[in-house]
């Protein structure tokens, strides 16, 4: 709740990326060569490794959680109705992957005792989580990400830092009293809107709330 990273761990199955990558260039290709049907043979073999990636990671992340005795895992809210249209289909197949993981994750995670909570994903990626502000990206390499005050940081983790953060903003502002949030946001401006909220908002407000164990 102070805002200290106590562990971190890459999950990935970069085999599947692969796989998975591979099968939307052939449905590109055959659409493009046969029309609209033409890629459906490999889009089903995508369905079926978007399905097989996320019952891999999934379960990743809960033995994980298990392993460090957390109590909660908090994950973004991902509402996707009625923006389907608007994306691409590798951006909708992207989308249902990581709601198919949350949806296996949460049964998984109640089965092992552990509570699972969401945050509002706006700006989690986009923002520095040590307050310097936008993040800037490559948009030929999505993974790193460049601070404005010149750090190289890897966009994911940055993202990671924001959710757990906003988690526990949100559980340390819940019993205030409005007069005394009034007070703590007046110090702690971002604190007031969520969608700006970073590690270094955490920091602040934590110092904010207990100031004897900064002394």
């Amino acid at each position: 709740s102070d805002g200290a990273v106590l562990a971190r761990k890459f999950i990935d199955f970069p085999s599947e990326k692969d796989r998975l990558d591979t099968q939307l260039g052939r449905a590109r290709r055959g659409q493009r060569e046969n029309g609209y049907r033409g890629g459906n043979r490999h889009m089903r073999k995508v369905t079926r490794i978007n399905t097989d990636h996320a019952r891999k990671v999934a379960p990743a992340i809960v033995r994980y959680a298990v392993a460090m005795d957390v109590d909660v895992i908090v994950m973004e809210h991902l509402d996707i109705t009625g923006k389907a249209n608007g994306k691409s289909k590798a951006q909708r197949l992207h989308m249902w992957r990581k709601r198919e993981i949350q949806d296996i994750v949460v049964h998984q995670a109640h089965r092992a005792g552990i509570r699972v909570r969401y945050v509002n994903p706006a700006n989690t990626s986009r923002l520095a989580f040590d307050g310097s502000g936008y993040v800037l990206r490559d948009n030929r390499n999505a993974s790193p990400c460049r601070f404005s005050t010149g750090k190289q940081y890897n966009c994911d983790l940055n993202a990671s830092y924001n959710i757990g953060a906003r988690y526990f903003i949100r559980e340390l502002l819940k019993p205030v009293s409005e007069t005394k949030r009034s007070r703590l946001v007046a110090k702690v401006p971002e604190a007031e809107r969520r969608t700006r909220c970073t590690l270094s908002t955490l920091f602040s407000l934590y110092v904010e709330l207990n100031p004897q164990r900064d002394s």
